[in-house]
């Protein structure tokens, strides 16, 4: 519970790190600027002593209407629904990545340690104490154990031992690659849309820019670089999203390949070990 609300919060502060970072870009260009028409404007008269030219005076930031803060806070019902969504997809990918990443290193973990020891115990009964009870290995263990020790059944009575404990074995196997499996088609999903749905808030920014260019009737290019620039920012804030997610997946799906196999190599000795267990318990 404690990683889950860790990722969590990591999401958020990376979400908003990429949400703040163009906002800080554009008050630092904005304050460069203004800082740079006040010098020029505003020439030194030749009695003022040097030492006082130096210390030019603090310019006022400039007030850009056409910036990713006047988008949060003034812009249309559309422009924030498109912000918001591409907020949530950002946060959800973060979320799923750290949470991934910690049960996959868990798994590592806990493959390391059976390696070391879980064979090398007197019985399987040893052996699965010495298991985590929440880990994926025990798991598996417990099922084996539990379907060799418990063929019985009228249901049953027409499967051989070996193909019942295999089939039971080979079920929590895929359960376990189904929880890992867990959330990469979110990462998919937001590697493939996020892109569009900033540029669908592109295009419409842009839509809204010129209609209200032809209805005041100014086609200069201080009217049309504005607000055109605040909406190409939704197609920046789209492939920000998406290209975490991308990245985060095909990492994701090449560690699960790994530990996957982990845990499958411990499925197959274990078999081997019901097996064994049970030829000697049948002479």
């Amino acid at each position: 519970m404690i990683s889950r609300l860790s990722a969590l919060f990591a999401a958020v502060a990376c979400a908003a790190t990429l949400a703040v970072s163009p906002l800080a870009a554009q008050a630092q260009d904005q304050a460069a600027s203004a800082a740079a028409s006040a010098a020029e404007a505003t020439p030194a008269p030749a009695d003022i002593a040097p030492a006082a030219v130096a210390e030019p005076a603090a310019a006022k930031p400039v007030d850009n209407p056409y910036s990713l803060g006047n988008i949060v806070a003034h812009g249309n019902v559309v422009d924030q629904a498109v912000l918001a969504i591409l907020a949530i997809m950002s946060m959800g990918s973060w979320y799923i990545l750290f949470t991934k990443l910690w049960d996959t290193s868990k798994i590592a973990r806990e493959a390391k340690e059976v390696r070391a020891s879980f064979f090398k115990k007197a019985s399987l009964q040893e052996g699965l104490k010495s298991l985590s009870e929440t880990g994926a290995f025990r798991f598996i263990a417990q099922t084996g154990v539990e379907a060799s020790e418990h063929h019985e059944g009228a249901l049953t009575e027409n499967i051989d031992h070996n193909t019942w404990v295999t089939m039971n074995i080979d079920r929590a196997v895929s359960e376990v690659n189904s929880r890992l499996q867990g959330g990469l088609g979110f990462l998919a999903t937001v590697g493939s849309t996020s892109p569009f749905i900033g540029l669908f808030g592109t295009v419409w920014g842009i839509l809204q820019a010129l209609t209200q260019i032809g209805v005041a009737g100014q086609a200069s290019i201080d009217k049309v670089a504005g607000p055109v620039g605040a909406a190409l920012i939704m197609t920046a804030i789209g492939l920000g999203v998406a290209v975490p997610a991308v990245l985060g997946y095909n990492w994701l799906v090449n560690r699960n390949k790994s530990v996957m196999g982990q845990v499958r190599a411990f499925a197959a000795d274990l078999h081997g070990v019901l097996m064994g267990s049970r030829k000697v318990a049948g002479r």
